[in-house]
C-alpha cells in the first residue's frame, strides 16, 4: 500500500515518522505532531473538530492512533483521545463570603 491512499488511488505525500504525544497537553501535542507533519484530530470524523472539544479548559493526551514509530503520509491525521487535567483547583466554594460572628445575636445570661 505505500503511496497508496484509502481509496486505493496513488499519493504522493511523502512519509513521516508518527512522533509519541501521549502525556502531553494538546497544544504541546499539536506543536509536535505539526513538526512532525501530522495533524491531530479527535476520534469521530463527524464530530466537532479536536480544537472545539478541548477549549477552553486543559486536556491531556491520553492514547493516540497509530501509535509512536508508525509512518504515515505528510499531514495525514494522527488520531488522540484526550481528558481534562485536573490541575487540583476545585473552583469557587461556598460561601464567598465570611461567615457571621459566630457570638452575635446571641443572648448573654443576666445574673
Amino acid at each position: 500500500m505505500d503511496g497508496e491512499g484509502r481509496d486505493g488511488t496513488e499519493r504522493h505525500a511523502e512519509l513521516v515518522l508518527v512522533p509519541s504525544v501521549v502525556g502531553l497537553e494538546v497544544q504541546a501535542a499539536r506543536r509536535v505532531a505539526n513538526t512532525a507533519g501530522v495533524e491531530l484530530a479527535q476520534p469521530d470524523p463527524d464530530g466537532p473538530p479536536l480544537g472545539a472539544l478541548t477549549w477552553p479548559g486543559r486536556y491531556r493526551v491520553v492514547g493516540q492512533e497509530p501509535a509512536a514509530g508508525s509512518v504515515l503520509h505528510r499531514w495525514d491525521s494522527l488520531v488522540v483521545r484526550t481528558e481534562p487535567v485536573d490541575d487540583g483547583a476545585a473552583g469557587i466554594r461556598e460561601p464567598r463570603r465570611p461567615h457571621p460572628d459566630s457570638q452575635a445575636g446571641r443572648a448573654t445570661p443576666t445574673e
